[in-house]
Order: structure tokens, then sequence, then C-alpha cells
């Protein structure tokens, strides 16, 4: 397993699989660590059994690794070998029987719907930053239930003209079309007209002004560093305690339209999610809440 023919492998991935820049990074990272792995045990990546690389798992998950992390990992060496052998480069794939670790299922992290309100309140009342600008962002990224890369993808011409939704470009380059609530588009309405005022004609080297939505005080195509930057700011002024995040409003909003009795195939056609079990985790969120409501209300549950 040469350097050269993971890095083939790699721009494989982006040009013909339309695989994200993020998963491509993460992948090269951990083909390298296996190929450091191969070298200081003396044996050669190309002719790795699946005795070396379960050792190399196993490796990963003595040093105290995330088993989701120590699964990217498996992914990526499983996927390079698959790729050597339908170009004749290998035969025999050492991963064949080699299966995930078990990985703990978590309830994601959500605002009930009354907190939801009161968060996207706070740009009025916290008197911080720019508040017309985050409202808008806050209520579109939540009532569209988006991606923190979606958010600050989104330019003025996928906007539809009413600004009632959006198409957006999700993971493996796959579009869908999102919607917007009421407020939202208000939101958004009032900051388009203050955005102008920020975006000039053209920066000082001449560049022409971004066609993104969401830009910062100078102007500029807002950052994913920033979007996170303002959500903490706000959740800092919350006062409610809770580890919130922006993937939180998008936990949120699959949340709510669970618990609203929507169909999960429709929340999954919201979301972008290409797996239905992706989108099926919501419905352990409303398990979870029946199960809090019958315990406390059934005369035989044995609550005290």
């Amino acid at each position: 397993m040469s350097i050269g023919a993971v890095e083939e492998y790699l721009e494989y991935l982006g040009a013909v699989r339309g695989v994200s820049k993020r998963t491509i990074e993460a992948y090269g990272k951990d083909l390298s660590r296996f190929i450091n792995y191969c070298g200081n045990h003396g044996f050669c990546p190309e002719s790795a059994g699946p005795y070396e690389v379960q050792s190399f798992i196993a490796d990963l998950s003595a040093e105290g690794i995330a088993s989701v992390s120590v699964n990217r990992a498996l992914s990526a060496i499983r996927g390079y070998y698959r790729w050597l052998i339908r170009f004749g480069r290998r035969t025999g794939n050492p991963c064949g029987n080699l299966r995930n670790l078990k990985t703990p299922r978590t309830l994601p992290a959500f605002l009930r719907e009354e907190e939801m309100a009161g968060f996207a309140e706070l740009p009025d009342t916290a008197g911080i930053l720019w508040p017309v600008r985050d409202k808008a962002l806050i209520l579109v990224m939540y009532s569209a239930g988006l991606r923190i890369s979606e958010l600050v993808s989104l330019s003025l011409k996928s906007l539809e003209a009413d600004l009632g939704g959006a198409r957006v470009i999700g993971k493996g380059d796959k579009e869908r079309y999102v919607f917007f609530s009421g407020e939202a588009k208000e939101s958004l309405e009032e900051y388009l007209l203050e955005r102008k005022s920020r975006v000039k004609a053209a920066g000082p080297d001449g560049a022409a002004p971004t066609d993104k939505v969401f830009v910062n005080r100078r102007g500029g195509a807002i950052s994913v560093p920033g979007v996170r930057w303002i959500i903490t700011k706000y959740a800092e002024r919350s006062g409610l305690g809770k580890n919130i995040h922006p993937h939180s409003l998008r936990h949120s909003f699959a949340t709510h339209l669970v618990n609203s009795g929507c169909d999960v195939r429709v929340v999954q056609e919201l979301l972008g999610h290409a797996s239905i079990s992706t989108t099926q985790r919501y419905t352990h969120v409303e398990i979870e809440r029946l199960k809090k409501v019958y315990a406390k209300a059934h005369p035989h549950s044995g609550a005290q």
C-alpha cells in the first residue's frame, strides 16, 4: 500500500464516488496510520491478511479510540482493498469477514419545542453580535433541518423567489428541497435588507461579492467555525444548561416532526438521509418520552 496508491484511491472517491472532502481527509489519515502500523510491524500493506488488519483495529481500540472512529478506519481500509481488487491490483479482501465494533446508541441532543422557541428569540433580547442575521440564521437552520455545511453553502440563487424554501446540496452532492417556516421567512426577508449594506460591490482586492446568504460583519461568506461561535454565544445566554451546538437545531427539527406524528420516511427526505436507519433514531427520542409519561401516569408502573 504505497502512498501514491492511497492518494490515487482518495482522488477516485472524490471524482467518481462523490465522497465529501471531509470524509476523504478522514480516510486519508486512517490509511496513513495503517501504513505506518504495517511498517512498524514489519509487513507489507499490499499483502496484509485478516490477522494484520484485525491487529491494527485491536490496537486502535486498546488506545481508547472511540468505536465510531475505529469503524471509520476499518471502512477506509475495507474500501481501499475493494478498490485494489476492482482494478486488478490484488485478489481477496482481508477485511471481508471483519465486522464493525458495536457502538453505543445515544439519543441526539435537542431542545424541546418551548426551549427552541425561546432560543430563537434570544437575538431580539440578548443585544449581541448581529441580531437580525442571527435570528434568521437560527430559524432557517432549525425550520429546514440544515446541516451546518448546508447552511454556510446556501446561496442567494438557491432561494425560492418568495423565500419559502431553497434547494441545498447535502452529503454526496445530493440535492434536495427544504422549506422555511413563516417565521423564518419573515426573519430572512428582514436580514436580506441589512445584508445589502454589508456586502460591498467588490472587496479590497477587487474580488466579486459573495453570493452566500449568510455573511459576517465584513460582508464575507460566513464560515463553519463562525456559525459554531454564534450558536455558542447564544447558548451561553440561554441559561438552558444544555450543550447546544449547530447540530442541536437539526436534531430538534427532526425530533419535533417525529413527535408530531410525521412519517419517518418524510423526515428522512427532509433531512437528506441516505438510510432510513439514520432517521429512525429520532423515533427513540419519542419512545423515551413516552416511557417517562407512562412511568409517571400508570398506577402499576412502579414509579414512586
